[in-house]
């Protein structure tokens, strides 16, 4: 159901020698960074050795200044075929919610990345994403 989750920090370095400290004891690790052209490392990922990050944290504001303005907190749902991501930003349009990112590739990720950004009525940032390449 939750493929991540990810945290707003005010200084990602700092942030990051955290989080590498406490979850190495739990046995997760830093496997991946999101460097954007023109604005460099903005996130990192945290989970199992050779696995695929599950919470992340990032400077949002150079990702989304405008939406980040109402919190750091991000919660990002699994879909299982692009389809399924279209349908829950339909969804959450029809149901009250507000755009924060048209479904689409977010090739900045990885080249199979699709997602769709959205505020729920109360504005928490929610998203639906999934990896799977399709024709």
């Amino acid at each position: 159901m939750i493929d991540h989750v990810s945290l707003g920090v005010s200084d990602l370095a700092a942030a990051r020698g955290f989080y590498d400290r406490v979850l190495a004891g739990l046995g997760y690790v830093r496997s991946m960074d999101i460097d954007l052209p023109g604005q460099g490392v903005v996130a990192h990922g945290y989970g199992e050795k050779g696995g695929t990050p599950s919470f992340w944290i990032g400077v949002p504001e150079k990702l989304d200044a405008e939406g980040s303005r109402r919190g750091g907190v991000h919660i990002a749902f699994m879909g299982k075929r692009r389809a399924d991501i279209d349908a829950f930003h339909a969804a959450v349009l029809a149901a009250g919610g507000a755009d924060n990112g048209a479904p689409g590739l977010r090739a900045h990720y990885h080249a199979d990345y699709y997602g769709a950004f959205a505020f729920d009525p109360d504005g928490n940032k929610i998203e639906a994403c999934c990896h799977h390449p399709e024709p």
